[in-house]
């Protein structure tokens, strides 16, 4: 039986969104005051403290553009990711739409865990259901604190298979060995996964992005090192047009899965992930892969999430 809830929608209502309260932006969805125009939440996801962590724009209403028109936003607004919500079209809540500057994914990480965190709060909910294209996707909120969130995401149990020659992708990363096999997970986000042999072998990562987007145009190079459920990762994205991602959710839970499958930690141990203080963004991911080392049955990522902003794009 599926551990995620399964909820009934709930009709948005298009009263203005009160000036004291970000968040209920989400229960308005239509256009802005400025007719066409389309509103947004900025939110900083995997943070900490404000400014912190990885961007996401999270747009109320996405129902009168076409997949040119969101992509086209996404890449005017340069985020990692960007979000369009639509009505559900299944049991969920509502409906995601993902876009990196280059590239719409059926599923990511801290574009899940961010809308479904500020939808969650926004709607007084404890839990609400996000249909994305890997499927529905379950976040249960943690912490409502004013613009201050934290939630936890039941993410898809990926699938993996090895990469065949690794040498090409460790020499555009400028290592020697991994010390792990080096292998591609698939939860509706690709990521390849690379073992250095310390923390301060990833800091110390200056790859050849080129190369690295002519050797995996469509999915992310994840490097990460550390031991004892303390672990530091980088990853590189070029081909989705994200040179280098501050945190990455949908990398974070099949690194657990990874480290349980390799026998590096034990299942259902919470492990902490940090990324991103190359990019002056720190980020701080908690991850955990329940199961066997040959069949997962849940995989949890949990993190921070701060309203830092709302916006209007003015349509043409």
């Amino acid at each position: 039986m599926s551990d995620r809830p399964r909820l009934r929608c709930r009709r948005w209502t298009r009263a203005e969104p009160r000036l004291d309260d970000p968040l209920a932006l989400l229960n308005a969805p239509g256009p802005g005051p400025g007719g066409g125009s389309l509103r947004y939440l900025l939110l900083d996801v995997f943070a900490e403290r404000p400014l912190e962590g990885n961007q996401l724009a999270v747009f109320s209403d996405g129902s009168g553009l076409d997949a040119g028109s969101m992509q086209a936003i996404a890449r005017e607004l340069k985020l990692s990711e960007s979000v369009f919500l639509l009505a559900a079209e299944g049991a969920g809540d509502a409906r995601a739409r993902i876009f990196t500057p280059e590239a719409e994914l059926p599923f990511a990480g801290h574009p899940v865990l961010g809308t479904g965190a500020a939808l969650a709060a926004a709607r007084g909910r404890e839990k609400v259901v996000l249909e994305t294209g890997a499927g529905e996707v379950a976040v249960a909120l943690a912490e409502h604190d004013g613009r201050r969130l934290a939630a936890s995401m039941l993410q898809p149990v990926p699938t993996w298979q090895p990469v065949e020659d690794p040498a090409p992708l460790l020499a555009a990363l400028g290592l020697a060995a991994s010390s792990l096999p080096v292998e591609r997970y698939d939860n509706g986000a690709r990521h390849v996964l690379v073992a250095a042999g310390s923390r301060a072998e990833v800091a110390a990562l200056d790859p050849d992005l080129r190369a690295l987007q002519e050797l995996e145009p469509q999915a992310g190079v994840s490097c990460f090192a550390g031991s004892a459920g303390r672990y530091k990762t980088r990853m590189f994205a070029p081909g989705l047009g994200v040179p280098e991602d501050p945190a990455t959710g949908s990398a974070a839970g099949p690194i657990a899965v990874h480290l349980v499958r390799h026998g590096l930690e034990d299942p259902g141990r919470r492990l902490e992930i940090s990324q991103g203080e190359e990019l002056g963004r720190p980020s701080r991911l908690i991850a955990s892969a329940d199961g066997e080392p040959g069949r997962f049955e849940r995989v949890e990522v949990q993190g921070g999430v701060i309203v830092v902003g709302r916006g209007e794009l003015l349509a043409s």
